[in-house]
């Protein structure tokens, strides 16, 4: 119909400049113009409307990942014959460990093709539970585990479980992508509590107790951090734990995916203290710390009422998780940890070296994070200086500039609910590693102020 349209009209601008011999021909001619031109414009604006129409209001709410972006925009000029050097990446560079991935051969032959419990299989969840005392010291019974599509399902299952339209949650930042969106989805309202490189990117009891409200319901986080790398310790959870022991009526819910990767010793998890465990939501899974990010599989470890109410959630949406990747992890949990020491070791190494090499660049100033696999420095010294094209105004104008310059794709740090930073993944080998920050190098020492 607008094709057929479309003909009509550039047939009549053909015809109005055809000169018009009599007035009665010009009167008729204009007539029959605007009448085109009003029909033209009301088919426009139903088909904009009409399509409109087809999406809910929800998912004008939400943003794009820009991780996702990132990868997106480096896989493109990839795909152009560039070489590109992509540290937006979220997953470790590392294969799954060969026992595991046999575990899932095997598990295929034993014929687990059949649809799984909704909350997990029973010796799975029995080796989550067997975990969190082995590992973290936590008590918990098989009725408080949900296994699930991933910890981002995990903490999604959580959130539309206890959110209410207007109800707070606080969430400190840098904060992983996802956390923001997830709870506008429910109608909730993120409250953020900044940090910045000079604090280690840690909150503070005093920043937690003056972000509570009437209206809080949660308070989310992650140790180790993605997108800092900061690690809390027993003391500075035990200061935060101070804090929500005043405010019963506050869920915490504490992402500890990166556990494995931790270069500081013990991983410390803010569910030891038995004043708040009745409330808080340990998630976490077996994608950082085995490399397994294709496998999807997350938990909780949870009040029971709100692992029950997860599990119905759940049975609505996805029902169980995949019946292979259970078995899978399974075999992980259960088997001794050499891998992901040997795993952590190596990105230890490669946070020191990625630390060194960003040091020497004059403007940019790092942390120390003390787990998972990025570094996160405040870039905003560049913001103002010019290069040929134009001016770095912000973060992501430089992982543009950078990405476009010399072909190695970050993130900026506003995804992340901290503008003045940028990411660097830094789960690639370490020559590759080496390659990236000479480039990066290069092109920062060439911005003019």
């Amino acid at each position: 119909m607008r094709i057929a349209f479309a003909n009509v009209f550039d047939a009549m601008a053909q015809w109005r400049g055809i000169i018009c011999y009599t007035r009665a021909q010009a009167i008729l001619t204009r007539k029959l113009w605007n009448l085109l031109i009003g029909i033209w414009n009301f088919f426009q604006l139903y088909s904009h409307f009409h399509t409109m129409n087809y999406l809910a209001e929800r998912i004008s709410w939400i943003n794009e990942s820009q991780t996702i972006a990132m990868a997106k925009a480096g896989r493109e000029l990839k795909a152009k014959g560039f070489d590109v050097i992509n540290l937006s990446f979220g997953e470790p560079d590392f294969d799954t460990p060969s026992h595991i991935r046999n575990a899932a051969k095997q598990a295929i032959d034993d014929g687990y093709t059949f649809y799984t419990p909704v909350a997990g299989y029973p010796e799975l969840r029995e080796a989550v539970v067997n975990k969190l005392k082995r590992d973290n010291d936590l008590e918990y019974n098989m009725n408080q585990v949900v296994v699930s599509t991933g910890a981002k399902h995990s903490i999604m299952n959580v959130i539309m479980s206890i959110v209410n339209p207007g109800e707070e949650v606080i969430i400190p930042t840098p904060y992983w992508v996802s956390y923001s969106e997830m709870v506008k989805l429910v109608e909730g309202i993120p409250v953020f509590v900044e940090s910045d490189v000079k604090s280690d990117f840690k909150i503070t009891p005093e920043q937690l107790e003056a972000a509570i409200t009437p209206k809080t319901k949660a308070f989310l986080f992650s140790s180790p951090c993605n997108p800092t790398g900061t690690v809390y310790s027993k003391d500075e959870l035990a200061a935060l734990k101070d804090v929500f022991v005043k405010h019963p009526e506050i869920v915490i819910i504490s992402d500890e995916i990166y556990e494995y990767i931790n270069f500081i010793g013990s991983h410390e998890s803010i569910a030891q203290f038995e004043e708040i465990q009745d409330r808080t939501v340990v998630v976490n899974g077996v994608s950082k710390g085995y490399a397994m990010t294709g496998w999807r599989i997350g938990y909780i470890a949870a009040p029971v009422e709100i692992a029950q109410a997860c599990e119905k959630l759940q049975g609505q949406f996805t029902s169980g998780a995949s019946s292979i990747s259970q078995r899978a992890a399974l075999t992980a949990l259960t088997s001794p940890l050499t891998s992901c020491i040997e795993m952590r070791d190596a990105f230890h190494r490669r946070r020191d070296l990625v630390l060194g090499l960003l040091n020497e660049i004059p403007g940019m100033t790092c942390n120390v994070p003390d787990g998972a696999f990025y570094v996160f420095p405040d870039v905003s010294s560049f913001f103002g200086k010019k290069h040929d094209k134009g001016i770095i105004e912000n973060a992501n104008d430089l992982c543009l500039h950078i990405l476009n310059s010399c072909f190695v794709s970050l993130v900026p740090g506003e995804a992340f609910g901290a503008p003045n930073c940028l990411r660097i993944s830094y789960a690639a080998s370490e020559e590759t590693l080496k390659d990236a920050l000479k480039r990066i190098a290069e092109v920062l020492s060439a911005l003019k102020a």
